[in-house]
This record gives C-alpha cells, structure tokens and sequence, in this order.
C-alpha cells in the first residue's frame, strides 16, 4: 500500500506541476522577458528550495489539521487520486489554472466524512476565507506596487539602465513567485502522508520531482492562459503580478494555510487590467476560472465521499 499511497503523491505533484507552475513564470513569460525554457528551470529550482525549507506548516495542516486522526491508507490514496483528477480534467480538457490547494482540501475533508472520522470544519473555513480574501488582497497589492513602484519609474523607461534592470527584476520576482509556491502548494501534494506520519526530506524531494515533471510535460498550454488570457502584460505589469502573488503566497506558508496561486494570480491579474482599464480584462475568462473555483474543491470532495463507500461496500 505505501507503492500506490507515493504513486497517489507523486501523481498529484504532476497535476500541481502542470497546473500552478504556469502561475509563477505566466506573468514573465507573458511579458516576454524569459523564455519557457528557462522559465521552466527556474520553477523547479525555487520551488525546490521553498519546500525544502518553509513548507513544513502547510504539510502539516494538510496532514493532520483537517482529519487529525489517522486515515486509512486506502482512504488516503483515494483521496490523493481524487483530488488530482478533479484537477486533471479542466486543466487537460479547458488548459484553465484551477487550484490543487482547494482539490486536496475538499477531498480531505470528504474523505473524513466518509470514514467517519472528526473534520475540523473550523479549520477548514478559516482556509475558505482565506481563499476569498487572498486574491482580493493579491489584487490590492498589485495596484498598490504598480502605482508606487512601477508607474513612477516609467519617467526612466527611456534610460535603457532602467529597462535592464526591470527585466532582471522581473525574472527575480518570477524566483520568489516560485518559491513562495513550492513553500506553500507542494505540501499539497505531499501532506497527506503526514497523516500516516511520513514526513521527511526524501518525501519533499520526491514531491518537487513530481511537480517538475508535471511542469515540464503539460504546463505549457495554463502558462499561455496566465501570460496572457486575462489581460495583455507589458514587463511592469509582469512585475507587479508576481510580486504581489509571491508576498500573499509566501505569508500564508508562514501561517500554515494552503492557498490557491490560481486565484491569487487572477486577482493580482485582474488588479493590473482595472489598472489599465476594464476593457483589458477578459470577463469571460475570469468567469470560467471563478467557475472551476467553486467546482474544483466540490468534486474533490464528492468523489473522494462516493469512492470510498462504493470501495467499502465491494470489500465489506
């Protein structure tokens, strides 16, 4: 059981490295500073790093603060699958950046319930207000570092000093995005064997190899949606969005509540496109991805429910 609970885990690390990889490097990529290449490599080695070194809270609320008692493994693996394929479809059907944070959550808290265990609701709507107010606080910020950063600085967009180091920075911030995720999402895919009490090193290693995986084979098609689906991204803008995601991302991995870099990306998008004018922003693709928002955490959590009593009931 514990070769299909690390495969269970390593197949959601693909799904977050094909998915939310595209929210740390869109912006760059979109503003057309970095390659995808190079933008890859970058990912995987920051995310690396934050996992290794500040993404132990998030594992362990993920772990042990939504069911804290022990699950079955069979409960586990049906929650880690169900989880990655509530993210699976929309990202291989619609290429949309849904949250694998908001996946594990709902599928972890429906596996509770199926096996009757203690949930800590409480927990678990303390994470859904943070969901909500984590892209309206990503939005606010990236305005704020747009018009007291970014805007004033444009006097010097003539002194090509200043465009060299906008695009350096640009890249840096793109590095920081990715730590911040692999400190706060990779926990994700992981957490779930803390419940069991597996919570090691070689456990977040394998992890980020999951996740570099998934970002190398399918995260193309979500970073074209991020880099440039909801509003167009000049490298000021670019700056702005990844600043503001990395900051609320990586305060969130301090506190130990998994967030959703989909939804901080398209709040802090979304800021940059009011910004410039409503009619930068792309309504229609806000709404598709609002949708998967709500979808994504309920599916998890129904599938993981109905999987598990349909299991027991061919077993027992």
């Amino acid at each position: 059981m514990t070769a299909l609970l690390l495969l269970a885990a390593a197949y959601l690390g693909w799904n977050l490295g094909a998915n939310d990889s595209a929210n740390c490097i869109g912006p760059a990529v979109g503003s057309g500073l970095i390659s995808y290449r190079r933008a890859i490599l970058l990912v995987i080695l920051a995310a690396a790093a934050g996992a290794l070194l500040e993404g132990g809270r998030v594992i362990g609320t993920v772990g042990q603060g939504i069911v804290s008692a022990p699950l079955p493994p069979v409960a586990l693996f049906i929650a880690m699958l169900s989880a990655g394929l509530a993210v699976t479809l929309p990202v291989v059907l619609l290429k949309l950046p849904v949250s694998t944070s908001q996946a594990i959550v709902g599928a972890m808290t429906g596996i509770g319930l199926a096996v009757g265990l203690p949930v800590h609701f409480s927990l678990v709507l303390d994470i859904i207000a943070v969901w909500v107010f984590s892209p309206l606080l990503a939005l606010i910020l990236s305005q704020l570092i747009y018009y007291f950063v970014a805007l004033p600085l444009r006097l010097l967009h003539r002194v090509s000093l200043w465009d060299h180091l906008l695009n350096y920075t640009v890249i840096i911030s793109a590095g920081y995005a990715s730590y911040s995720w692999g400190a706060n999402n990779i926990g994700n895919a992981i957490g779930p064997l803390a419940n069991l009490g597996y919570h090691s090193d070689w456990i977040i290693l394998l992890g980020v190899a999951a996740v570099a995986l998934g970002a190398v084979t399918y995260a193309g098609g979500v970073t074209e949606t991020v880099a440039g689906g909801i509003t167009q991204l000049d490298p000021l803008s670019a700056f702005a969005t990844q600043t503001s995601v990395a900051l609320v991302t990586h305060l969130f991995a301090v506190v130990g509540i998994p967030v959703s870099l989909s939804q901080l990306n398209v709040g802090a998008l979304v800021g940059i496109g009011l910004v410039k004018g409503v009619r930068a922003v792309s309504r229609a693709k806000v709404f598709m991805i609002t949708l998967g928002w709500v979808l994504t955490p309920t599916a998890a959590g129904l599938l993981a429910f109905v999987l598990y009593k349909l299991i027991g009931r061919l077993i027992g």
